[in-house]
């Protein structure tokens, strides 16, 4: 498989791409390496940590990328071996800075329906297993919603979120506008996602979208260390449990994402988000005409 090598403005929630390079953008360390604090084990039992490798674009999230980490947690998923999963990006600058905006630039609301790409969010959503999110630097626009996706996030103090989307003339697709309200209100969602600020860890902590605020250098070992004490639970009663939880707070999600989806899809039959996809890429202030 091979990817490109963007020029990244973490600011827009996206990447764009210039430059080849051949290489997995999914790593899996299965059972995990085990942190200090656990020696003197060496890896953890039941725990896999799936790394996602695009450090020169910020690891930006690709179709590519995203059908890499779907099987790569499906297999995991149905293995039987694996009880809880801890899922970061590779560097200290981001855990996923956006979509890939070169990729996204050129498609109309036909070819991303028809195209089902974003199918990978479903697969992603449907996870059995426990998914814990270790985020460092940047989790923005797609970032963000990878993040929310996950069951669990760890935080590193250098953690920024955001759903910069509104930036570059669309809106957040893969679950932003319906995951953060659900996490941190209709006000506070509603700020952020009309203006694209993104907020620091300790915000999101006190709004309630992250789990815990660790220093940056423990954020992979924090969240390996959460993920051992799940995966010393009881196997079926832990995704029994997640099940649960995730039905008490979904009753209305589905709905709601299909909603999100088919607007986000028809923003890109926009002038807007033609100028504002342009101008990220060129580099320049957008001009919005309204149409």
């Amino acid at each position: 498989m091979t990817e490109t090598a963007p020029s990244s403005d973490p600011r827009s929630g996206t990447s764009d791409t210039t430059a080849t390079r051949p290489r997995p953008l999914v790593r899996t360390g299965f059972p995990a390496p085990a942190p200090a604090g656990l020696a003197p084990a060496t890896t953890i039992e039941g725990v896999a940590l799936v790394t996602l490798d695009r450090p020169e674009a910020l690891n930006a999230l690709s179709f590519d990328l995203l059908d890499a980490l779907v099987e790569t947690l499906e297999t995991l998923d149905r293995g039987g071996r694996c009880r809880a999963v801890v899922i970061t990006g590779s560097g200290e600058r981001a855990f996923a800075a956006g979509a890939d905006i070169r990729e996204l630039a050129p498609q109309t609301a036909a070819s991303l329906t028809s195209g089902g790409r974003f199918g990978s969010w479903d697969r992603i959503a449907a996870i059995g297993l426990p998914l814990i999110a270790a985020v460092r630097g940047f989790a923005l626009g797609g970032g963000c919603e990878l993040a929310m996706a996950c069951d669990m996030i760890v935080a590193a103090e250098d953690a920024q979120f955001g759903q910069p989307e509104i930036r570059i003339g669309v809106m957040p697709g893969a679950g932003g506008t319906q995951r953060l309200t659900q996490a941190i209100g209709k006000a506070r969602a509603m700020e952020l996602i009309l203006t694209g600020r993104s907020m620091s860890a300790r915000e999101a902590a006190g709004a309630g979208l992250v789990t815990t605020v660790v220093p940056a250098a423990a954020t992979v070992d924090a969240a390996l260390e959460l993920a051992a004490r799940i995966a010393s639970m009881p196997p079926i009663a832990v995704r029994a449990a997640k099940a649960a939880v995730l039905d008490a707070a979904d009753r209305q999600l589905r709905d709601g994402l299909a909603r999100e989806r088919a607007a986000f899809f028809a923003l890109f039959d926009t002038d807007d988000q033609a100028e504002g996809m342009a101008a990220f890429t060129e580099k320049r202030p957008p001009v919005w005409s309204g149409h």
